[in-house]
């Protein structure tokens, strides 16, 4: 049974008992929040990309071994203008907006100006962030909107460039065990110069408590990383952080921003400006996370395309880190929605599958090393640096397993050295029909799959005091196309990957991004 993934949801605001079968551990106590696109026409008018529909989100509520749904909109600005005008007034990446012919020249001109200095979208349809005590919803613009994690209500939008000049942002920051997180965003030439900042937004202080000031007022930058190219910035969908370090991939992925500037005028959507420069290397950037400054050694590989660090860790004077890569840059292509309903969820030709690679980064200085040694000492990895002149390293990964992505791992041990990743598996198609749970070491993957289901990207909740690192369970919202069936939640056992209970809702699911469990 094939899925239409264009056809726009319902919300479901208010909450609704879902049908439990199986056991749920009495220890799962919270909410997972997952968030996507959700509404793919407004009147006459249709959006061309998936990943630019308008969000909706969608909370399980996870309590006493029983489950609460809901779903709502994002009502953000972008939300709203289009609604009230009955059609997409809103430019997103992949679809530029067009004001109705009937408008009077005014109009026009003011609409154009509008796209020649870009003010992003505020539809947040990627993920959810967590800054002090607050959770907002995110896409990679600069503006990402507060939400109530219960109601799912909409509440403020705030603005990044508000508090740091930073034009695009991850949606996927880290955090540490004290609350504090940490991300990557872009300022576009700025003063004259384009850079990438690293900033940490502290945990929620007693002096803000009961006040409505977002967390942001306080962010601290750690360090900034001039782009290689003043113009042409790349593209990063997420970085990888160690107890020391942080690691930021500059691949030849650039976003043109001379040819942003001159989309509309031209006709073509934003996403025309992302261009990927094969004979191009990419710069994987090392930051001293105490000092904020770049250690002095450079690393090199070849050209990729990485959406999804894994996981970073140290180990014996080295910085390993796992991530999901494409030789090419295709995979964004398969999401518009022409090809969606040409090909749903079959074989595509030009798919270029994932692989999972492991890079090892010597952190000592490499003097005294002749040119063309391999500076690698570990035993468990092929993963070379191998020293074409002082100071500079060409790293070769080792590829750990192919057709994975969405990764997601117990993330008490982020940035300490982990075995288990739970991930989609897209070996036939970017639209994942399996998920797996892979052991870094012995490469063994275990699958969970039912015919004509499509689970989400698989979130693992750590059981407390747990005795291992796959001691929990892992929770996937699972689209069901079977027909006169349900949609459901499932809760598979951490460490066998079977079945432990369904929650069946009585509600459509949708296709969907990020989303993240908040404990109770």
């Amino acid at each position: 049974m094939a899925t239409d993934f264009s056809k726009n949801a319902e919300e479901r605001p208010e909450p609704s008992q879902a049908e439990v079968k199986g056991n749920i551990p009495s220890w799962l106590q919270g909410t997972l929040l997952r968030n996507g696109p959700g509404i793919f026409s407004v009147g006459d008018t249709s959006y061309d990309h998936w990943c630019d529909g308008m969000a909706i989100m969608h909370s399980f509520a996870f309590k006493d071994g029983e489950v609460t749904h809901r779903s709502r909109f994002l009502r953000g600005d972008t939300y709203k203008a289009n609604m009230a005008a009955n059609r997409i007034v809103v430019s997103e990446m992949g679809t530029m907006a067009y004001p109705d012919p009937s408008k009077n020249f005014i109009v026009k001109a003011i609409t154009f100006l509008n796209h020649t200095v870009p003010d992003f979208t505020d539809n947040g349809a990627s993920s959810f962030i967590k800054y002090g005590n607050d959770y907002y919803a995110t896409s990679e613009t600069n503006y990402i909107r507060k939400i109530d994690p219960v109601t799912l209500e909409t509440q403020d939008k705030v603005d990044y460039m508000k508090y740091l000049p930073v034009n695009l942002a991850s949606s996927h920051p880290h955090y540490d065990k004290e609350g504090n997180a940490y991300n990557i965003g872009t300022s576009i030439a700025e003063k004259g110069k384009t850079k990438y900042i690293l900033f940490k937004v502290p945990a929620a202080s007693e002096k803000d408590k009961g006040k409505n000031v977002p967390a942001l007022k306080n962010v601290e930058v750690i360090c900034t990383v001039p782009c290689r190219s003043l113009l042409a910035p790349s593209y990063y969908h997420s970085f990888g952080m160690t107890d020391n370090y942080f690691i930021f991939i500059e691949q030849p992925f650039k976003l043109d921003i001379l040819k942003m500037a001159t989309a509309y005028m031209r006709g073509v959507n934003w996403a025309s400006c992302l261009k990927f420069c094969p004979e191009e290397n990419t710069l994987i950037h090392l930051i001293d996370r105490k000092t904020g400054k770049e250690v002095e050694t450079k690393y090199y590989t070849g050209a990729m395309v990485v959406y999804h660090h894994v996981n970073a860790f140290e180990d014996d004077g080295h910085v390993i880190f796992d991530v999901i890569a494409y030789n090419e840059n295709s995979l964004y292509e398969m999401f518009y929605l022409s090809k969606l309903k040409e090909n749903p969820g079959f074989r595509d030709e030009s798919y270029s599958i994932p692989n999972c690679r492991r890079f090892a980064l010597p952190v000592q200085s490499d003097k005294g090393a002749a040119v063309g040694d391999n500076l690698v000492k570990l035993k468990y990895t092929t993963a070379s640096a191998v020293k074409e002149k002082e100071g500079k390293l060409i790293c070769q990964a080792e590829v750990l397993c192919e057709g994975l992505e969405l990764p997601r791992m117990n993330y008490d041990i982020n940035g300490k050295r982990h075995r288990f990743v739970y991930a989609n598996c897209v070996t036939e198609s970017a639209l994942s029909k399996q998920i797996g749970k892979f052991d870094t070491e012995t490469k063994e993957i275990v699958h969970w799959s039912e015919d004509n289901c499509w689970p989400s990207e698989p979130v693992f909740i750590p059981r407390p005091n747990g005795e291992s690192e796959d001691d929990g369970v892992v929770l996937t919202a699972v689209i069901n196309s079977n027909p006169g069936q349900s949609c459901f939640i499932l809760v598979l056992d951490g460490r066998t990957f079977k079945e432990v209970a369904r929650a069946y809702v009585n509600t459509p699911l949708h296709k969907d991004m990020h989303g993240c469990f908040i404990p109770q």
